[in-house]
């Protein structure tokens, strides 16, 4: 098992329990007396700081040996394709934690750590097969005169 791989796993629940403590924050004091509140503005909210944290962290700890250009215009493009990336899962964990919501009765915060189980698997697989997809390898022909 390589070091990057397990700075992944670690970075990621880093941010499960960024999320899942942000989120029973505002849900429980902030965003508590309202349903919109409670099973869509906390998470969406706790979901954007994590995309941060989690970015940062993969930014400066796992692939920072992968940056060739440290500037901020690289970083700030690098989220925004990272934050893309991201939205996918939480459409997929926002999705979850409503169903298990109406079907359950649960809390936002049980809905949202097993709504993260499942979106967790759909990210891996975007990840694995679409992002970070191998590509075969193009040769490119130059003709001199």
């Amino acid at each position: 098992m390589s070091i990057q791989y397990i700075k992944f796993v670690a970075s990621r629940f880093i941010g499960t329990l960024v999320d899942t403590m942000i989120l029973w924050g505002l849900s429980s004091y902030i965003f508590s007396s309202s349903y919109i509140g409670h099973y869509l503005v906390a998470p969406t909210i706790s979901f954007e700081i994590t995309v941060f944290a989690i970015f940062l962290l993969s930014h400066y700890r796992v692939w920072s040996k992968r940056k060739s250009i440290k500037n901020i215009k690289t970083f700030i493009a690098h989220f925004v394709i990272f934050n893309i990336s991201c939205v996918s899962g939480f459409i997929v964990k926002m999705a979850f934690l409503l169903l298990f919501e109406k079907l359950f009765g649960w809390d936002a915060v049980c809905c949202n750590l097993t709504a993260l189980l499942i979106s967790g698997i759909v990210y891996f697989v975007h990840v694995e097969f679409i992002v970070h997809k191998k590509r075969p390898a193009i040769i490119v022909a130059v003709n001199k005169m």
